[in-house]
């Protein structure tokens, strides 16, 4: 028999919903999502089905945010190849946050990687080099 925690289904399917609607509310028209969860990523995408009557408003909900984009694809990629969310889980446990102090994250888009923010020009106008 297999079994899943719904509970962790259920903050998985909100964390999704939580990220399309960002997208959505900063205009985004094509958008990749990528996950470690395989059970959200095949069932969004119609491979498994969803018999968990929790989880069934949850994809609902997703598949209707899906449609304000003029182009959506999920893609799955193994919890052990996501060294990025391991990095964030990391991080976030390091942390304690009573009710009210919570900060402000503010998260920034940039035109061009963030390697190029950080060159300075010359005053000469000559590349430095080592």
């Amino acid at each position: 028999m297999l079994c899943f925690d719904c509970t962790n289904n259920i903050a998985e399917y909100e964390a999704c919903a939580l990220g399309l609607q960002a997208a959505v509310e900063r205009k985004v028209k094509i958008l990749e999502v990528f996950w470690d969860l395989a059970l959200v990523i095949h069932q969004l995408k119609g491979k498994w089905e969803t018999r968990d009557n929790k989880l069934v408003p949850y994809k609902e909900y997703i598949h209707r945010m899906v449609e304000r984009f003029e182009k959506i694809d999920f893609y799955h990629i193994p919890r052990e190849d996501n060294r990025l969310a391991d990095a964030l889980s990391t991080l976030s446990s390091m942390f304690h946050i009573s009710g009210k102090d919570q900060p402000l994250i503010k998260i920034e888009s940039r035109d061009q990687p963030t390697h190029c923010c950080a060159l300075e020009v010359e005053q000469d106008g000559k590349p430095w080099c080592f």
